[in-house]
């Protein structure tokens, strides 16, 4: 059936199984196809033509594999190239991410919010207009974590380079006794207990993830394109992964984040 149709999601590299997996797990009966770009990332430090290009590319890959909705799980894209893609594909419903600024500002007492994002993300308009409209009388302190997606890639997410590098990010967060850190790249609640041993129990870690996923529901429904229970009988669940580059990460987080999935090289 048409609303049984897959959701197709892209992201530099394995970062955006975080969001497959919060869509997975709110809307169990919709089949993902997620194309990880592990070829060319990382994205933070490329232009915004090359950002676009890859974006568009792979927007048109997904819907030539007739995915009924576009999620775009990196922020950097979702900052550089929304538009762009918006643009050229206006009958299909697209969901960006967006850091999660407003919400970790409402809720902070202390009035001091840690931001963990890309460099690309940090200078991105997107970014500096939430900032500016919430920000006002807020300490951010802002960090573009360099070297922190190429770990996680790596497979690092235990490894002592990568807990002494999230120590260094974290020490001025924890000097200026911080209760929120926004975690502005879909790649870091991989690895969510590393920060959170070095955060401790009192600040709140914002994964924007589970918002999305609700965005997505939200999209579908509004256009009827949610694959119900009564459409599943005749057409189960499918996830299928593409990488353009490196599966080494993906041949151990699928299984977590996103099990019985088809691991394809692109």
């Amino acid at each position: 059936m048409a609303s049984c149709r897959p959701i197709g999601i892209f992201d530099s590299g394995v970062g955006g199984l975080t969001v497959a997996n919060a869509i997975s797990l709110l809307l169990p009966n919709e089949s993902i196809f997620y194309i990880g770009d592990t070829a060319r990332i990382p994205y933070g430090n490329k232009s915004k033509d090359d950002i676009e290009k890859f974006s568009l590319e792979m927007t048109k890959f997904l819907l030539d594999k007739d995915c009924k909705a576009i999620v775009i799980a990196c922020n950097t894209a979702s900052a550089y190239a929304l538009e762009a893609v918006r643009n050229t594909y206006p009958a299909i419903p697209v969901i960006a991410m967006e850091p999660a600024v407003k919400p970790a500002i409402e809720h902070s007492k202390t009035r001091a919010i840690g931001v963990l994002a890309t460099l690309g993300t940090l200078k991105s308009d997107r970014y500096s207009h939430l900032k500016n409209k919430f920000g006002q009388g807020i300490h951010i302190l802002e960090n573009p974590c360099l070297g922190l997606v190429d770990n996680i890639e790596a497979g690092k997410w235990n490894d002592p380079e990568t807990i002494l590098l999230l120590e260094t990010i974290l020490k001025p967060m924890v000097d200026a006794q911080v209760d929120h850190i926004v975690l502005g790249c879909t790649h870091y609640p991989i690895v969510i207990p590393l920060i959170a041993n070095i955060m401790g129990d009192s600040v709140q870690l914002v994964n924007p993830a589970p918002a999305i996923a609700k965005q997505v529901y939200r999209q579908l429904a509004e256009r009827n394109l949610l694959c119900v229970d009564t459409d599943v009988k005749e057409n189960s669940p499918k996830h299928t992964v593409w990488a353009t580059g490196s599966t080494l990460s993906f041949n151990y987080l699928l299984k977590e984040l996103l099990p019985n999935s088809e691991l394809i090289h692109w």
